[in-house]
Formats: structure tokens, C-alpha cells, sequence
């Protein structure tokens, strides 16, 4: 309480608790000791108004002096006391401390600042405020940077204007805000739209902004350019479908691959067996035609055999440095033959055009393949463009890819005007057999072995196409450093033999035989053998060979081109003729023949086993004369010691026992039958008998016992074993005994007995 003169005449424990004074110093203390002079004017002047109108006093806000010279923020509300009269007798003041709420609003004051300032420096995402209606109420940095327009340009402006035409039809602006208003938030992504019209993938938020009564009163927008990140996920899946479009094509490759293998042996023996027959048949015309029709069918089963091993990058490559341009060029006039007089055939070959290394005979055939699949598609009119170029494939590019390195290639492009491939079916355009012509209209590998041949070359291949307008197939070759290799133009020779001795290393029986026919027929003196170990052991035997000629793929332990190598450390004039129908990676690395390696691909004609095996001699530094002891092993006939031989056979199988026992006879042996070696022992005793061939694995008893048992009474009794699987003792093999494996040919079984009784 202050009394009219300004002195205090009350104290309370408050007042003691903000100033410092004690109600003793206080009381009687004139009240201007608290207040600055003009705030105690202020004061007075309020309570004489006040007492003089009959109203309270009003709420003055100011600085109250505390007892230790420092100030306290207050508020000063003061109430008159006033006589009948309306004369001031004094007033109350009551004061409240202001300063903890002034440092809650400085402090609130700053924090708005602070964050004003933070949104502001964002540059990474646009954050700005709407108000209920969707107009833009703030503004920040990122906004300007992302969607392009300054804070000047877009205050007021509705949020919808960054939407595309067809959402801002769609509705969806207003649904976001519906959203976010009913349940707090709208998250979305969306292409968006900066004010140059560009688009951008934006990952939006908006969230709903409530007053301190949960009343909505607008939204908070953030959005953020996710366009890069689109982009990297878009990478990351076209990354692994083509992951997984290259395991799906590798898988099929080893799968056909493998039966092509097969189907060229199959190939391989009806082609030689054919071409035997048709010596045979020279005087029937009719004969002839049907044989002639059936190498037909073949050769259509030989190229079709070549395409899954092409698709598969199972074929041997001999890649030669060229420059395409002139192949590309030179293909023009068969292009014209093929395609007819409706397509247009135009032809571009950029200036400067590199160099690849590239076999020749199948890029041929991979730009016809395409030039005919186009043909097709184009339904036998239209426009064929053929372009060859360079090109560089940069890192961005083939991130996407598999199995592609970045670097600089030669592009072959061959674009037509057809029909098109829909999308959905690009993917597998390259499979095989896959196709989108009529059934009966083709084959659906002629794709599929462009693929495999490019793939195989170290290259590329990527396919375009719209419906309706064309499609275009892109080939990328590695550019090669190297300059052009100069083309052969030899003359093709005759087919002819020769007298040189060879040995054939075929596990397939069939195969083998026609194999062994063949050769005969041109003259050659052959050996034979069913696997690699059995091929050693003849190199070894000190007889003289002219040439090895071996299948690729073989069983056991020793491979093919081991095979080789011993021979010709042995012989070092050895000549080295491989063949196969399926090559695996045994003489081909990188797509490609190992250096110097000689290779016949199953199946093959008289005509070319005769041209090859008289480039490979021919090719020898040196040449050696056949050995005589060879020359005393003639090509066996049905009348070698015709009876004269009795062969004991001991097999239980009774249709090989059968088959044998005819192999036998019709070559003139006389042969005694046992199903068991009890049977052997016992025909044995009572008749006489030249050789044993026994099975090793006999009912109740075995080759071996039964060979011991014989040898008691006939000491030098020469012995054949057959099995499918030799693991006895190779000790047993001595002058005397020979282990023939499972499957064998006639030749083979009778010149093992001829070596044994001679």
C-alpha cells in the first residue's frame, strides 16, 4: 500500500522475495526508490485518473528496482484509494515478475529465428507452408532450387500449379490435402513439375499444422527431388533382370550345347554310314536319289545343330582382324538375291570405320540371319538399312548390362521397316526356338544364334523395336588395334586320301566305326582306340603314326588334349586332328581355338574329313615313314584265320553274348559259347581252344579266376577281357592278355585277337 505522499505503508513476503528489502526497509521508504522517475510518474498519473473516473487502474508494464541495484521485468497494476470526495488518499499496487516470461518469449523469439534461418539454408528439399486452401504461404531456398520459382513469383499461388495436367484432372492435390487434413500426414511419390516444365520424381510429405486448441490452420509441405535415386533403382532392376536373362541364357546354352553334342554323334554316324552306302549302291539311280535325300536332312540337322551350339557360345571361332566395312559391302549383292526385289536395301559404312577381330564366315551369317528376319517382318516390302560405325560404350551404359565392358566397339545396326515387337516379348526374342512368325515358318534360332556368336566374340548385342514402325538389331564388336589380316584365296583341292597311318580316338561305337570306314576307304591305314588311355598305350607301343585323330569330349581321367600332348612328346611329328560336336572349353578358351589346334566340327562329310586331314599332313615340318609293323597289320576282313581260331567266349549277358559270337563268325572265327565260367572250365576241358574272351565281372566268379583256372593246363592261352569299367591290377596285362573296354566295335575286338594269335 502506498499512502497520497508515495511512502509505503505495506509490505508483503512477495514484495521481500523479488526486491530484496525487508518490510523493515520498506515501510516508510518513498515508493520512487523502486521505479524509475518516469514510470513513477506514470504510476501516480494512473491513480489519480482513475480515482478522479471512478475506474480501476490500469495494468503498467515496466521495471521494478530490486534492493541490490539490479531490475526486475514486472507488471504494475495499481488501485486507487479515493474519499466520498474523490480525493487520492493512496493506492495499491500489485506487481508480478515478468522476467521468466520474458526469457520464455526471447527465447521463443530466438528459436523462431534459429529455425527460420535452418529452413532457409536447406537446399535439398522444398519446405515452405500452406494455408487450408493449398496457397503457398513461406518459402524456402531448396523450394527455389528444385521447382525454379522464387518466393516472389509463387506467395499465394495454389500448390497444385507443380502437379502434372493429368494428376491436377485426376484430383489428386485436393486428395492430398483431404488426406493430410483427415489423418495428420499424405505421403506420396509423383512426377512433379518446375517452372521451366521439366519433370522431376518427387517424394512428398504433407503434413496437417494444428493451433494450441488442435484447430487445423495449414499444412507443412516438404518435398524432395528423388529423381536420381528413381534413376539408381531403375539401374539396380534392369541390372538384375539382365542378371538373371544371363544365367536363364546360360543355362539353355549348357543345356543345348550338351545336346548338340549327342545329336552330332547321332548325325555323325547315319551321315558316314550314307556316304559308305551310296559307294555301294553306284549303279541304282533310285538308291542314290534316296540317299541323296537323306544327306539333305543332315545338313539340316548338322545347321541346326551349329545354331544351339552358336547360341550356347559352344562353337569354335577362328577370328580373324578385318574391317567389316567391305564385308558389309560384299554382302550386297547375295542381300538383294535373298530378300527379293520388295525390299530396299541401303548400305552405310561410316569413314574411318575400326577394325575387329571377328570370325568371318559367321558375322556373315549373323547379318543375313537378321537381314532375313527382317525380310519377314516387313512381309516382303519395305525398307532394309544396314549401318556400320564406331562407338564407345561408357560406364553408365553398361552398368545396366551383364557381362559388357565399357570401351570402344564397332557397330554394326541392321533396322527395318516392319511390323515390330511388342515389349513384352523383347526379352525373349534372343531365346531358342522362341519366335513370333506362323508355326512352320522357321526355326526360332536364327536370333538366338546371332546372340551366342556375338556373346562368344567378346561383344554385344541390343535389340529396339516398336510396333507398327520397325525394329533394329545393334551388334557392338570390340574394336580391335591390330591391322587387317589379309584373306586366303586358295583354290579349293579334290577330295583325296593318302597311305598315312592313323589312330582314331572315338568312345562312341558307332561313330568310331564310320569313322574308321571312312578313312579306310581313302586309303589310310587306321588304328583304333575307345578312350585316351587306350590310345596312349598304342603310342607307346613303338608303332608309327602319321596322325592322331581324336575326339574332344571323352571319358576317364586323361581329356583329349592331354592325349595329345604325350603322343607328341613321343612323336614329335605327330599330326593332330580333334573333332567334336560339342567342343566344352577342352581346345576352345575365350570363344575361341587354342593357337595352333586343327578342328574337325561333327558331322562331317567324306569330302571334308579328306580336305582336312590332307591340310593337317600337309602342314607337318616333316614327314615319317609308315612303319612296317604296321604295314603287317592289314585291315582286318571277314577271312582272317578263317577256320583256323576258336574263340571260347564267356559272357553271361546273353544278347552281348549273341552280338559278339556274330562279330566273331562273320568274320570267320568258329566260336564256343559259355554263359558261366563253370561252362568255360568246362568246354575248355573237352574242346580245343585258341583264345579266351571272358567278361571280367562273371555270375559267382570272375574273368580273372577263370583266366587262372584255364592257364593251368594251357599256360599260353591268350585271353580278351571286356568290361564297361577296368579296375584290377595293370599288372595282369601282360603279352598274353588284353582288356578291351565297353563298347567295342567288331574291328577293334578283332584286331585285338589278330595282335594276341599272331
Amino acid at each position: 500500500m502506498v499512502d497520497a505522499e508515495g511512502r509505503i505503508e505495506s509490505w508483503n513476503r512477495g514484495a521481500e522475495r523479488l526486491t530484496g528489502y525487508s518490510r523493515q526497509d520498506a515501510v516508510g521508504m518513498p515508493v520512487t526508490a523502486l521505479y524509475p522517475h518516469e514510470q513513477h510518474m506514470a504510476v501516480l498519473s494512473d491513480a489519480r485518473s482513475a480515482c478522479q473516473n471512478g475506474v480501476d487502474g490500469r495494468k503498467i508494464v515496466g521495471e521494478l528496482r530490486c534492493k541490490d541495484g539490479s531490475f526486475v521485468a514486472a507488471s504494475i497494476t495499481v488501485q486507487p484509494v479515493c474519499d466520498a470526495t474523490g480525493t487520492l488518499l493512496g493506492w495499491w499496487e500489485v506487481v508480478h515478475d515478468l522476467s521468466q516470461q520474458n526469457a520464455d518469449a526471447d527465447a521463443h523469439e530466438f528459436t523462431e529465428e534459429q529455425f527460420r534461418r535452418l529452413v532457409q539454408g536447406v537446399i535439398d528439399y522444398a519446405i515452405y507452408m500452406l494455408d487450408l486452401e493449398g496457397n503457398v504461404h513461406s518459402w524456402n531456398t531448396g523450394a527455389e532450387r528444385i521447382k525454379g520459382y522464387r518466393e516472389q513469383e509463387i506467395i499465394g499461388r495454389h500448390f497444385s500449379t507443380f502437379y502434372t495436367e493429368s494428376d491436377r484432372a485426376a484430383g489428386e492435390p485436393a486428395r492430398g490435402l483431404a488426406h493430410a487434413l483427415e489423418h495428420g500426414r499424405f505421403e506420396n511419390k509423383a512426377w512433379r513439375v518446375r517452372k521451366d516444365g521439366s519433370l522431376f520424381w518427387a517424394h512428398v510429405v504433407i503434413d496437417r499444422v494444428d493451433d494450441n486448441d488442435g484447430n487445423p490452420i495449414g499444412f507443412a509441405k516438404i518435398t524432395r527431388d528423388a529423381t536420381e535415386s528413381l534413376r539408381a533403382e531403375e539401374a539396380l532392376e534392369e541390372m538384375r533382370r539382365a542378371f538373371h536373362r544371363a544365367q536363364k541364357m546360360e543355362a539353355i546354352g549348357q543345356l543345348t550345347g550338351g545336346v548338340a553334342h549327342d545329336f552330332n554323334n547321332l548325325l555323325q554316324v547315319i551321315s558316314g554310314n550314307l556316304q559308305l552306302l551310296n559307294d555301294d549302291v553306284a549303279d541304282n539311280d533310285r538308291a542314290r536319289r534316296r540317299i541323296a535325300n537323306a544327306m539333305a536332312s543332315v545338313a539340316r540337322g548338322s545347321k541346326l545343330s551349329s545354331q544351339l551350339l552358336a547360341f550356347g557360345r559352344r562353337q569354335p571361332l577362328t577370328p580373324k582382324v578385318m574391317n567389316p566395312g567391305k564385308l558389309v559391302r560384299d554382302m550386297d549383292d547375295l542381300l538383294r538375291h535373298t530378300l527379293g526385289e520388295g525390299i530396299e536395301i541401303e548400305t552405310v559404312i561410316s569413314g574411318g570405320l575400326w577394325n575387329t577381330s571377328v570370325d568371318r564366315t559367321n558375322l556373315e551369317n549373323a547379318i543375313l540371319n537378321l537381314a532375313i528376319n527382317a525380310r519377314d517382318a516387313m512381309d516382303g516390302s519395305g525398307r532394309l538399312t544396314i549401318e556400320a560405325g564406331n562407338a564407345y560404350l561408357d560406364d553408365q551404359y553398361v552398368r545396366r548390362q551383364h557381362e559388357v565392358k565399357a570401351g570402344q566397339y564397332v557397330l554394326i545396326a541392321v533396322t527395318d521397316t516392319g511390323c515390330g515387337v511388342p515389349a513384352d516379348l523383347l526379352e525373349k526374342v534372343f531365346e531358342p526356338f522362341f519366335s513370333t512368325k506362323p508355326e512352320g515358318s522357321g526355326t526360332g534360332l536364327g536370333l538366338s544364334m546371332v546372340y551366342g556368336f556375338v556373346k562368344q566374340s567378346g561383344g554385344h548385342v541390343q535389340i529396339y523395336s516398336e510396333v507398327g514402325y520397325g525394329t533394329t538389331v545393334k551388334i557392338y564388336l570390340p574394336r580391335s588395334m591390330q591391322a587387317e589380316e589379309a584373306q586366303g584365296t586358295s583354290a579349293p583341292d579334290l577330295m583325296r586320301g593318302g597311305t598315312e597311318s592313323i589312330l582314331v580316338v572315338e568312345d562312341d561305337e558307332a561313330v568310331r566305326e564310320t569313322a574308321v570306314s571312312l578313312l579306310r576307304n581313302l586309303g589310310y591305314r587306321v588304328l583304333q582306340a575307345p578312350d585316351a588311355r587306350s590310345a596312349l598305350s598304342i603310342v607307346e607301343s613303338g608303332v608309327a603314326l602319321d596322325l592322331l585323330f581324336t575326339d574332344v569330349v571323352m571319358p576317364g581321367t586323361m581329356r583329349s588334349p592331354e592325349l595329345a600332348i604325350k603322343a607328341r612328346e613321343r612323336m614329335p611329328d605327330l599330326a593332330v586332328l580333334f573333332t567334336s560336336g560339342y567342343t566344352e572349353n577342352a581346345i576352345v578358351h575365350a570363344g575361341r581355338l587354342d593357337e595352333g589346334v586343327e578342328l574337325l566340327s561333327k558331322p562331317y562329310t567324306q569330302e571334308a574329313l579328306a580336305l582336312k586331314l590332307r591340310e593337317v599332313l600337309s602342314a607337318r615340318t616333316t614327314r615319317r615313314p609308315a612303319d612296317t609293323v604296321l604295314s603287317a597289320q592289314p585291315r582286318p576282313s571277314r577271312a582272317t584265320h578263317a577256320g583256323r581260331s576258336r574263340i571260347l567266349l564267356c559272357e553271361d549277358d546273353v544278347s552281348i553274348r549273341s552280338t559278339v559270337k556274330d562279330m566273331l563268325e562273320s568274320r570267320g572265327y568258329a566260336v564256343v559259347e559259355a554263359g558261366s565260367a563253370e561252362t568255360a572250365i568246362e568246354k575248355h576241358r573237352r574242346e580245343r581252344i585258341d583264345l579266351l574272351v571272358a567278361d571280367l565281372r562273371l555270375p559267382g566268379s570272375s574273368g580273372i579266376d577263370l583266366m587262372k583256372t584255364l592257364r593251368k593246363t594251357t599256360a599260353e592261352l591268350p585271353v580278351v577281357f571286356t568290361t564297361g569299367r577296368f579296375d584290377g591290377d595293370a599288372d595282369l596285362l601282360d603279352s598274353r592278355t588284353k582288356v578291351l573296354l565297353k563298347p567295342y566295335s567288331g574291328d577293334a575286338l578283332v584286331q585285338t585277337i589278330s595282335q594276341l594269335l599272331a
